[in-house]
């Protein structure tokens, strides 16, 4: 066997350690995942989460996760906590407490501040009998499961279902909060996600920039808007901004035989497409992907006119 074939063997063996272990954590998690989730939605406060090495490596992910799908967190290093850093817990928190063993030493001081001030602390460990677990006021037990590494002392199986319980809470929490995409995006604004995620209402045109005109206006002067503003389409509008229809190229070349004797009400395409400010700046870009055009219009629910996207303005965003 070669040396890789051996270690695609080691990696199917590990995943399948893994995969098994989780599938007990699944049928095992109990009454005690409910009480830690109805405690953080009581809490009027932050969620403290706290580990040291690689539980501490889980607990930073974990906090990360509730703080970007609207549960305020931070991870405080225990190991940092007895030289100050306790300071960032308090009365309203709730700590969430990590450790395989559940008898780490450097969560001494946290598990004993949390006692000390009434902090309600939530425990996660692999022995029931164990000081964190039994200190505290909700503990969830994790099964026993062999760590995939074949010696039983490198952290593997055992993070993995602690991440993965983390990752149950905070989509439990999601859920219960309606945390839509949208409320997504307001802790996620940066990036492809955050292109991903943006509504028209961010990019696009409004106010004088936007081209437009009266039905009667000569076109003439609706070539002379077309310019000015550059976005090569012009809408036409009645006195309530109400969009009429709209003016592009093609509509030019398709009435050029006297067209400075026509108005822009001659000229105009009627009922275009158009897209609402809420809409996610990812679906109008489909739109006009599909209908093979540049622009659209933004409008209210009435048909007033908001503002004008342009596929550059998604393109400079990161979409496409």
């Amino acid at each position: 066997m070669t040396d890789a074939s051996k270690f695609l063997d080691t990696a199917r063996r590990v995943i399948r350690i893994e995969a098994d272990a989780l599938a007990l954590l699944a049928n095992e998690v109990g009454t005690p995942f409910g009480q830690a989730v109805q405690m953080i939605l009581d809490a009027p406060g932050r969620i403290i989460v706290c580990g040291m090495g690689k539980s501490g490596h889980v607990a930073r992910k974990i906090a990360a996760t509730f703080a970007s799908t609207g549960t305020p967190a931070h991870f405080v290093h225990p190991a940092e906590a007895s030289h100050g850093d306790l300071g960032m817990m308090a009365k309203g928190d709730v700590a969430l407490v990590l450790s395989n063993s559940g008898e780490t030493p450097e969560l001494a001081d946290v598990i004993a501040h949390t006692r000390r001030f009434g902090i309600p602390m939530i425990g996660v460990a692999s022995k029931a009998t164990s000081t964190l677990l039994t200190q505290s006021d909700v503990a969830i037990v994790l099964p026993a499961a062999e760590e995939a590494c074949g010696t039983g002392v490198v952290p593997t199986t055992s993070t993995t279902m602690t991440l993965a319980l983390g990752d149950a809470m905070a989509v439990a929490l999601m859920e219960h909060r309606d945390f839509t995409p949208a409320n997504f995006r307001d802790f996620h604004p940066g990036g492809k996600l955050g292109a991903r995620l943006s509504k028209v209402g961010d990019l696009m045109h409004a106010g004088d920039a936007l081209p437009l005109v009266a039905p009667n206006t000569s076109m003439g002067n609706v070539l002379l808007e077309i310019s000015q503003k550059g976005f090569g389409v012009v809408g036409v509008v009645d006195t309530a901004r109400q969009l009429q229809g709209i003016i592009t190229d093609g509509d030019l070349r398709r009435h050029m035989d006297g067209l400075l004797d026509l108005s822009a009400g001659d000229v105009q395409t009627n009922d275009p497409t158009t897209v609402q400010a809420g809409a996610l700046a990812e679906e109008a870009l489909g739109i006009m992907n599909t209908r093979k055009i540049t622009c659209l219009f933004v409008t209210d629910q009435s048909g007033s006119v908001e503002g004008l996207l342009h596929i550059h303005d998604c393109l400079r965003a990161g979409l496409g």
